[in-house]
């Protein structure tokens, strides 16, 4: 792990600010992106969210149905599937 040099505290809220250097170095738009928060020990690792398809996991150029993230490749099998007999 990298140490930065950059200290921020931590509010009544018990929120932190991540700089603009970081936000822009991992592509995060405010008020768009969000952060999956996990620990390990004594750390906290924050990793940009990026949401996956609801059938194979792969995080590739998707579209959302009702609130469900599905990949172009599962959608193709989808209708694959459809288009066969009974």
């Amino acid at each position: 792990m990298k140490s930065i040099g950059m200290i921020r505290p931590v509010d009544k809220m018990g929120r932190v600010v991540i700089p603009k250097e970081i936000r822009a170095q991992l592509g995060v738009e405010n008020n768009q992106d969000c952060f999956e928060i996990f620990t390990e020990g004594d750390r906290v690792i924050l990793r940009k969210y990026q949401p996956t398809c609801i059938f194979c996991d792969s995080n590739g150029e998707s579209v959302d149905f009702n609130g469900y993230t599905v990949c172009k490749e599962c959608i193709e099998k989808l209708k694959e599937l459809e288009m066969q007999p009974e």
